[in-house]
């Protein structure tokens, strides 16, 4: 590292602590560039480039994890919730939880409650998956060594909604990747809940060609975050559609597989048979 780099880095470990330790009183993009001794242009784009993120989307991702703790551990109602957070009203409780969680407070607080979710289990090329759905598309999908522990898995995060054992045409639709052409994704629909940048993230990995591989490095590239590849693997990592968002064909750029959610012995058998049907076609 570089002594400009290392003066970099340290302005931004900085700022990120200025804004965990002050998120209730949500700085402004002029104040936290101030306690660093930067421009707001030079700043902002020195955050995002080192964080992978914007500093009002760092604030925001602070202020609703407190919001989160608040509504789900302390039982907090929304108006108490907004307050604490440092948010002048529920309005923009409300903006924040739709923008991020994809829901509302009210439906974070009571853990995905009338929601219906199907879900069944399967037998794929590698082994035992289980797929979940609602009426917008498949929200979960992975693959389940253990039937019990993976049921648990997907109810923990929507733990008051209603779940039926059922196949319906969105699991069966999702699960023919698997046997038809990978251009057929485009028909799959998504119910997926991520923050901005994971969710362009998982919208790059499904621009990966079936049969090739690609870098964490290239996915920051691509997404013009070239310093974000940490942050870029902690999103891979998070992704809650096992190889119908392609993130086993993402590999470190020593060569090295790298990790994968569901196994690094299946990460190799995914691509040694994506890679052998490339080349039969």
């Amino acid at each position: 590292m570089t002594q400009q780099q290392h003066i970099n880095y340290s302005r931004i470990a900085e700022a990120i602590t200025y804004i965990k330790n002050n998120f209730r009183e949500q700085p402004n993009l002029d104040e936290v560039a101030k306690m660093v001794h930067l421009s707001p242009f030079h700043f902002q784009r020195l955050f995002t480039d080192w964080a992978g993120t914007t500093p009002k989307k760092f604030l925001q991702y602070t202020s609703i994890e407190y919001a989160k703790k608040l509504l789900k551990e302390n039982q907090a109602t929304l108006f108490d919730a907004a307050f604490e957070t440092g948010l002048s009203g529920t309005g923009r409780l409300h903006d924040l939880f739709i923008n991020i969680e994809g829901m509302t407070p009210a439906g974070y607080k009571n853990g995905g409650k009338s929601l219906d979710i199907n879900y069944s289990f399967a037998e794929s090329p590698f082994g035992n998956i289980l797929v979940a759905s609602t009426s917008r598309g498949i929200c979960h999908m992975a693959f389940a060594d253990n039937e019990t522990a993976a049921l648990a898995r997907l109810k923990s995060q929507f733990p008051n909604a209603v779940f039926q054992q059922i196949v319906d045409w969105a699991q069966q639709n999702a699960l023919n990747i698997f046997s038809s052409d990978w251009s057929r994704l485009s028909q799959i629909k998504l119910h997926l809940k991520g923050t901005p940048f994971q969710l362009k993230v998982w919208e790059t990995l499904l621009k990966i060609p079936m049969g090739r591989l690609t870098t964490y490095g290239t996915i920051a590239g691509k997404i013009e975050k070239p310093n974000a590849s940490r942050a870029i693997g902690t999103a891979i990592g998070s992704n809650p559609v096992a190889f119908l968002i392609p993130c086993h064909r993402v590999i470190r750029s020593t060569g090295e597989l790298g990790g994968y959610m569901w196994g690094e012995t299946r990460k190799t058998a995914i691509i040694g048979w994506e890679g052998a049907k490339t080349l039969h076609e």
